[in-house]
């Protein structure tokens, strides 16, 4: 059977303005060949991206907070239940149609109240030393006359429930006084003058089993006392079984059930499977029942299928990308060394944007591009590279921007003034939230570091924070184990960048930008790109620190 399951398009964690824009524009593309693609992101927007969504009157895409199989994927619809108010005859008849060893118990509002299973019905019936108490159970006289398939001969108030107990009118006249109580329900066989007895006391049921003939006299007795007298084409042994069945399954049924959320991660439930040993458990959300989790289906769970855009690195991938298929990677950075199960398309280009290749990906497959896409794909180019001010900036960039803008119909320098503004204050942003501002995680060497990025028209707005930030950053190196953290604070006027660091080795920041790094805080000169001017030259010093 073919999947109906989306394939995501997927940027990095703490997605910036190209991250998002190039999964929606690369989405388009594929949806426009055909295929069942869906844009998606990994962490919250930013401000700038936020502004450009609005802007082209685009939706924010899913959010994907990890790829890690959950009960959702594996769950089955279940669509055979009984209600806590079914007889156990019903509860037999469902299980042994369908060949099922255990069914949910839900209530009218389809909630789950429990779990029943042919063990628990055996158990019933091995406990059956005698006839069932029914007053205990709240069994009514109309479910009584249903489990019998009984023909109602003198109707009776059929919507009162039993008060005494189930009797087999058998026996002496005296036998008879003595064991039959008011409020009981009796069956009695082909005995006339033992039925005519048994109208005499007051009984709430007669039921004449085998379709034994009534006299007249039992039928007259009968209207007078308003007596319901039933006739059931089963024999008595076979009634009093039946009569048993009246019970509704609420009385045998395990209410304190274990049970699953859509949510929960299938490595989370695989040890309360182990211990509990259950073959299925319900899966709840808003104390509804939504369907089954099989313990023998739980180890081949179809994985999401994902094409990742602007990173090709695990670390900066979505969490669980890992237990994901990964079938294509369209990017602009380095080669960071995610594996793949199989062969893959990949398009890699050294662009200064992804937005760049998506764009042009679009014409050379003769696929015309909407104003609102166009938008996008121009929005995420003017910011990587800074209103074409970074030196990842190519021409190519460049001349893509200036199609994309006419398509868009709107203004390039004026709609790219507009964008950086939009995204260059910090607004009501925590210092740690700039910390970790389009933060992206690298392996330089033996360290694991950290390289955040903040770009603003006004640097002294945000290194009025310093120790507050520097605190920050430590925080994320001891609770997350990197090495480093650092924090590119870039100046889109004076094109320039105050890196704050804070970790170990320093003199990998020394030796890569040759100052002076003793302290937390050093300026770098027309240094605007993460990628081509912070991470190459500590990638070089690294080495040199081996």
């Amino acid at each position: 059977m073919k999947s109906t399951k989306p394939t995501y398009t997927i940027g990095h964690r703490n997605p910036d303005t190209d991250s998002i824009c190039s999964a929606i524009g690369y989405a388009h593309l594929k949806q426009k060949l055909g295929e069942n693609v869906l844009p998606a992101r990994a962490g919250k927007i930013n401000a700038e991206t936020k502004y450009v969504l609005e802007a082209f009157k685009m939706e924010t895409p899913k959010l994907i907070t990890d790829l890690y199989p959950r009960v959702k994927d594996v769950t089955l619809a279940c669509n055979i239940v009984v209600k806590e108010t079914d007889n156990l005859r019903r509860l037999g008849e469902v299980l042994r149609k369908h060949d099922m060893k255990s069914v949910p118990v839900v209530d009218s509002h389809n909630h789950l109240c429990g779990i029943v299973t042919v063990s628990d019905l055996a158990k019933r019936y091995f406990n059956e030393l005698s006839m069932q108490n029914l007053a205990e159970a709240n069994v009514s006289l109309k479910a009584i006359v249903e489990v019998v398939d009984g023909e109602i001969i003198n109707q009776g108030d059929m919507s009162q429930t039993v008060k005494g107990n189930v009797r087999i009118g058998a026996g002496s006249r005296e036998t008879v006084h003595k064991f039959i109580k008011s409020g009981d329900v009796v069956l009695i066989g082909d005995r006339k003058e033992a039925m005519y007895i048994v109208a005499q006391q007051d009984i709430s049921c007669l039921i004449v089993t085998g379709d034994g003939e009534i006299p007249a006299n039992v039928l007259e007795l009968a209207e007078e006392k308003n007596l319901l007298v039933v006739s059931s084409p089963y024999d008595t042994y076979t009634c009093a079984r039946l009569v048993n069945q009246c019970i509704p399954v609420s009385m045998i049924m395990q209410k304190n059930v274990t049970t699953f959320k859509p949510t929960d991660m299938l490595s989370d439930i695989k040890g309360t499977m182990q211990a509990t040993q259950f073959r299925n458990y319900p899966v709840v959300e808003n104390e509804k029942l939504i369907g089954i989790v099989s313990r023998d289906r739980l180890s081949i769970p179809e994985r999401e299928k994902v094409i990742l855009v602007d990173h090709n690195e695990r670390s900066q991938a979505v969490e669980g990308i890992e237990e994901a298929k990964i079938l294509e990677i369209i990017d602009h950075h380095r080669l960071g060394g995610i594996q793949t199960s199989d062969p893959i398309f990949t398009r890699q280009e050294p662009v200064g944007c992804t937005a760049t290749i998506v764009a042009n990906m679009h014409w050379h497959r003769d696929i015309e591009i909407p104003a609102d896409i166009a938008g996008l794909l121009l929005s995420a180019i003017i910011s990587d590279t800074v209103l074409f001010k970074s030196p990842t900036c190519t021409p190519y960039d460049k001349e893509t921007a200036e199609k994309l803008a006419k398509i868009a119909g709107v203004d390039l320098n004026e709609h790219g003034m507009a964008l950086l503004k939009a995204g260059s204050g910090i607004g009501d942003m925590t210092p740690m939230e700039i910390a970790k501002n389009d933060l992206k995680e690298f392996q330089i060497g033996d360290y694991r570091m950290i390289v955040s990025q903040i770009s603003v028209m006004d640097t002294e707005e945000v290194l009025a924070l310093k120790d507050e930030l520097i605190a920050c950053m430590n925080s994320i190196c001891e609770s997350e184990g990197y090495n480093m953290s650092l924090l590119m604070v870039t100046d889109i006027i004076d094109e320039g960048t105050h890196l704050l660091f804070t970790g170990n080795p320093k003199t990998i920041i020394g030796e890569a930008f040759h100052q002076d790094a003793s302290g937390n805080l050093i300026y770098l000169p027309g240094v605007m790109s993460r990628k081509k001017q912070i991470i190459p030259p500590m990638v070089e010093a690294s080495k040199k620190d081996m």
